[in-house]
């Protein structure tokens, strides 16, 4: 039986990524993976295809809308599904096997089949064949699933989750969502953007409520512009297949029922870890009540040799969350002491304009009771976005009353996914609002409106408001 010093079970972007680190501090890595292809759900079902789907959607609903203004003009212009769902198969396959051959680069072992713990350090790989492996270490990265609740089960033809949303073979005239959160939002826009009409149903009282509420009420605003519609502090009662269309009854705040009728309905209520067959109680391991495993600081499970990172665990659901960790856990394996700040790690939602946000919002600082400073600028004053035709949004920066610190920085803005690293690095040295108003930003550019939120957090003195 081969002895491995680190055996990672799950090849999504936490699992691969420790592999990878595994592999270059010297240690002798095997990687499990359960499906043909390598990457989880991140590359294959997730982030990587549902940004492709959002890139080519944007481009025809550019097309539509915005050419002529521009002075290009198109005749016949349509959207062609099958052609948008190919190319987004083909930059998922790319990108999967980039991560092949980084494991093959890195002498990484790669076990195909489902695994399963023996004993604490015994792990068997049902495949076509069935292998037993020692591991001196484990890394359990199995992820997550999507997630719902009674009434909303999914039958994979008109009640659909993310998955199926990503491979549809026609667009519907109307899609209803259910969530609307980063998933329901992204997916929904894809469709909005190629002609669906679009019904959010949302128990929250607004739109990705985990965020600062600003953001939610301004992109609800924009939304509302693309033709979405919103039904929130909706209770869902219930889904229908009717073969042709889905009946959807939900129940809303004064007690009253609802029913919407649609052609697909998408079931996006969150994600929940994956642990399915992993066989924990072998090792000595359970999960809690939320299904998650259990870690400790160091995100070492009752076992301390045997470690859980990404989706698996507590924490935001997020595939740069994921990777942190792994390098986390493999550096420690090798004896080092690195380190995560769970405050900076930047949340990004990839519609049009992106949304993006890092450390506390303006409830948590108020619920703290921390004094703190807001400083806010509009999109709409930036000459780029006004080239661009991309006005839409605004950035702000929360900063402490006394200290001027940097507490966190929430956008709606065109590239707001790479504008918040600005923001991640200005707070993992610590600066203040003031150290931000005075740097140098180029001109004209996005990143303009970083500089004058700043400066409307410093004394309200924003330059071009």
């Amino acid at each position: 039986m081969e002895t491995y010093d680190v055996v990672v079970i799950g090849s999504g972007p936490g699992g691969y990524v420790a592999a990878l680190r595994c592999a270059q501090l010297g240690l002798k890595t095997a990687l499990i993976e359960k499906y043909n292809t390598l990457g989880g759900t991140c590359l294959n079902v997730g982030c990587i295809p549902s940004k492709a789907l959002l890139d080519s959607s944007e481009h025809f609903h550019n097309a539509q809308h915005n050419f002529q203004t521009h002075g290009i003009e198109l005749k016949g212009l349509k959207a062609n599904l099958s052609q948008m769902i190919a190319r987004k198969n083909e930059v998922v396959s790319q990108t999967c096997a980039g991560v092949k051959f980084l494991m093959d680069k890195n002498k990484i072992t790669v076990l195909h089949g489902l695994g399963r713990f023996v004993d604490a350090h015994t792990l068997e790989v049902i495949g076509q064949t069935t292998t037993k492996i020692n591991a001196k270490n484990v890394i359990i990265a199995t992820g997550s699933k999507p997630n719902y609740f009674p009434g909303m089960e999914i039958d994979k033809k008109r009640i659909i989750t993310s998955t199926e949303a990503l491979n549809m073979t026609e667009i519907p005239k109307k899609l209803l969502v259910i969530g609307g959160g980063v998933i329901g939002l992204e997916l929904g826009s894809v469709y909005a953007r190629l002609g669906s009409s679009v019904e959010v149903i949302e128990f929250a009282p607004s739109i990705l409520p985990s965020m600062d509420a600003g953001i939610g009420k301004e992109f609800t605003k924009i939304l509302k512009k693309e033709g979405f519609k919103f039904h929130m502090e909706h209770k869902v009662l219930g889904v229908v297949n009717k073969g042709k269309s889905v009946v959807l009854t939900a129940e809303n705040k004064k007690g009253e029922q609802v029913s919407l009728e649609a052609d697909y309905c998408l079931v996006a209520v969150g994600r929940k870890a994956y642990t399915e067959g992993l066989a924990l109680e072998n090792a000595g391991l359970q999960t809690n009540q939320r299904g998650q495993i259990e870690v400790n600081d160091h995100l070492q499970t009752a076992q301390p040799h045997i470690f859980a990172i990404g989706d698996v665990v507590r924490g935001a659901m997020l595939a740069h969350k994921a990777e942190e960790e792994g390098v986390f856990v493999a550096e420690q394996i090798a004896g080092q002491k690195p380190h995560i700040n769970y405050n900076l790690i930047p949340g990004v939602v990839y519609t049009w304009p992106e949304i993006a946000a890092v450390g506390q919002t303006e409830e948590e600082l108020k619920a703290s009771g921390r004094q703190y400073k807001a400083g806010s600028f509009p999109i709409k004053a930036l000459g780029r976005a006004r080239a661009s035709m991309d006005t839409s949004g605004f950035i702000k920066i929360l900063a402490d009353a006394t200290t001027d610190e940097i507490l966190g920085v929430h956008m709606i803005a065109p590239r707001a996914a790479d504008l918040i690293m600005e923001a991640v690095t200005a707070m993992e040295y610590r600066a203040s609002a003031e150290d931000i108003a005075r740097i140098c930003h180029g001109h004209p550019t996005y990143s303009e409106a970083i500089k004058e939120a700043a400066l409307a957090a410093t004394a309200d003195r924003a330059l071009h408001v």
